[in-house]
């Protein structure tokens, strides 16, 4: 890291140490490491236990691969194609007990995305989350049910290299950024204003 992150509490140093780079080395990860990745996701915390993230994933090489990074936009694509695993998290719209809308199922995918984010980088990898896809295409090149799952984020995995190897826009932003102080977003009782 280029400068040192600053808490405003004590917190352990794997929240700052995680962070979105886009320079990703195309080196292939190994399937123990993809499997413990997965293994992270597998023990978020869910509303009934319902566990409602899936995700389809590609490896470099793979057609599955080509095939992810064919939905990213151009901007995500310029850098994220050089991953080694790419993936996108899909949240299962309803409950699988009794087939009701499951309102929290985006946020226990966060949940699953965050325990990959902080796996890769006990692994000595880095996870970039991508807003930036064709949601519609998904549903159709990865075989999903758009009645059953909302696409909800892409994902490119894997070991940090060097900025030169993005495009030039791109290296001067590539450094971790900072975040908003907890005043900004934790209020005691209500919001202000309220």
């Amino acid at each position: 890291m280029t400068q040192p992150r600053k808490p405003e509490a004590e917190v352990d140093p794997q929240f700052l140490d995680r962070w979105s780079p886009r320079a990703l080395r195309p080196d292939p990860l190994t399937r123990e490491q993809v499997a413990s990745l997965f293994e992270a996701a597998r023990w978020a915390p869910s509303c009934f236990n319902e566990q409602p993230w899936r995700l389809v994933y590609g490896l470099a090489g793979e057609p599955e691969h080509d095939r992810l990074a064919g939905l990213l936009v151009p901007a995500n694509q310029a850098w994220a194609a050089r991953a080694p695993l790419l993936l996108i998290f899909f949240a299962r719209r309803n409950f699988t007990h009794n087939d009701k809308p499951n309102r929290t199922a985006a946020f226990d995918v966060g949940s699953a995305w965050m325990s990959l984010a902080l796996e890769a980088r006990r692994l000595g990898l880095y996870a970039h989350g991508m807003a930036g896809f064709d949601v519609q295409r998904s549903y159709s090149e990865l075989g999903v049910d758009p009645d059953q799952f909302e696409a909800l984020a892409a994902v490119a995995v894997g070991a940090l290299a060097d900025p030169a190897t993005l495009p030039e826009p791109l290296r001067a932003r590539e450094a971790p950024s900072d975040r908003n102080p907890q005043s900004s977003f934790a209020f005691h009782g209500r919001f202000p204003g309220a």
